[in-house]
Parts: structure tokens; C-alpha cells; sequence
């Protein structure tokens, strides 16, 4: 049965698709990725934004929706005023004490 003939039923109350419903088969609901409780937002990027966005996950091998995640933790936690510091922040940091100073 298509869409269009689904919802047709549907609406004209035809009894045959809640047999069709009742007779089909259970599906396996993937298991959630994490324990703690999550909450789906909507955000409206940008397209230039968005694909910078994607650009960045794809380099560090993860989803978007990781990302933005993992970038608006480390924003609250710097509101927090605990410190959380990227590691190529470290290792510039690291990199610029070894060098010798001009005198």
C-alpha cells in the first residue's frame, strides 16, 4: 500500500489499515547511545556556518551533533570559570615555552 492510499484510508475511517497496522511485524528500537536523558533542539544556522560546522566534525571524525555539543560544554564550563583549554591550545602553549626568547 503507498502513502496516498494509506492516508486516504485513513481519513475515510477504512478499517482495513489498522488490520494492516495490527498484522505487521515488531521493530527493534535502536538502544540510546548514552544513559543520560537527552533533549533535541532545533538550531538555525546559517548554510556558510552550518557547512563549517560539518567541515570541523568531519576532520575530527565525529557527528555534528557531537560537536556542537562538546562546544557548548566547553562554552558553560568557561562561564563556569573552570578551565577548559583545547589541546592544540596546549601544545602551542607547550611549543612557544621551548623556543628561546629574543633578549
Amino acid at each position: 500500500m503507498n502513502r496516498n492510499d494509506a492516508t486516504k484510508q485513513f481519513h475515510g475511517g477504512d478499517d482495513r489499515l489498522a488490520e494492516l497496522i495490527d498484522s505487521s511485524q515488531p521493530v527493534e528500537l535502536p538502544a540510546p547511545d548514552t544513559d543520560v536523558p537527552m533533549v533535541s533542539r532545533s538550531v538555525r544556522l546559517p548554510l556558510e556556518t552550518y557547512e563549517r560546522v560539518r567541515a570541523a566534525a568531519d576532520a575530527r571524525g565525529i557527528g555534528v551533533t557531537t560537536l556542537m555539543r562538546q562546544w557548548i560544554e566547553a562554552g558553560l564550563t568557561e562561564l563556569d570559570d573552570s578551565a577548559t583549554v583545547s589541546l592544540a591550545d596546549v601544545r602551542r602553549a607547550l611549543a612557544a615555552l621551548s623556543r628561546p626568547t629574543a633578549a
